[in-house]
């Protein structure tokens, strides 16, 4: 199996500076989206700082201590570990530095990642907060991962909440990000890839402003060039409002 990427980030039309930052590492097949906050520019430290950790965290593992310094989950594979570690590492030293320089103090970081096992032909996808995860396979869109925010979390205690009393849940709340305490809690899943599919991973600049069927739509265009998909989507925020940084990084595997 092949995987081909493009990344690309947009400030929108709203914002004085771009928080969000990416990277394709294709020599892990590992790629990132993190969306920083922050006062001032702290949100570009943490969500850079979080994205370098974890590149340098792949780079040190090669061969051994792959999960040094968190302990070796037995119910996880030694990849599904290794990516895990990357990101508490990279929570552990975000909290850390907001916690000695006062101009930083209060930063913290989105983070989604996938990282592909050509041979094994899977897909294991991390994420902390509410940046997302979509695969896009025969014409149908699976949202992959789960917000870590206010109104996703009142949904799933009250799933039966009117539609009313849900409208005055703050929707830009998020209760889970790296860099908030000394530790942090991984969502981790993995997904069977095949030929054809393609994944996305977004900030919410993309999923709250751009309904999850025009994404559909974009990404199923197959006369269109990955970047012409990534600055169609970037494009589309924009046009509904562009109130927040956007970033989308877009994977083809076959």
């Amino acid at each position: 199996m092949r995987i081909t990427s493009i990344g690309l980030s947009d400030v929108g039309l709203q914002r004085e500076h771009n928080e969000d930052s990416f990277l394709l590492l294709d020599e892990y097949t590992l790629y990132l989206v993190a969306d920083g906050m922050g006062g001032h520019q702290a949100g570009d430290v943490a969500s850079k700082m979080a994205l370098e950790t974890v590149s340098s965290f792949f780079a040190a593992t090669q061969e051994e201590d792959a999960t040094w310094p968190f302990p070796v989950d037995p119910h996880l594979s030694l990849a599904e570990n290794r990516l895990c570690s990357s990101i508490k590492m990279a929570n552990k030293q975000i909290f850390d530095l907001a916690n000695t320089d006062h101009a930083l103090e209060g930063m913290g970081t989105t983070i989604v990642a996938i990282a592909f096992n050509l041979q094994k032909e899977i897909a294991y996808i991390a994420h902390v907060g509410d940046s997302r995860a979509y695969r896009i396979r025969n014409g149908e869109i699976l949202q992959i991962t789960r917000d870590h925010s206010l109104v996703n979390d009142y949904l799933n205690m009250m799933p039966d909440m009117p539609a009313e009393a849900m409208e005055v849940v703050p929707r830009n709340v998020i209760t889970r990000a790296l860099g908030m305490q000394d530790s942090v809690v991984v969502d981790l899943r993995q997904e069977q890839v095949v030929h054809g599919d393609r994944f996305l991973l977004c900030t919410d600049g993309l999923s709250g402003q751009v309904a999850d069927q025009k994404i559909l739509e974009v990404l199923s265009d197959g006369e269109s060039s990955l970047a012409d998909c990534g600055k169609v989507l970037i494009k589309e925020a924009n046009d509904a409002g562009g109130e927040d940084n956007v970033t989308v990084v877009i994977m083809h595997c076959e």
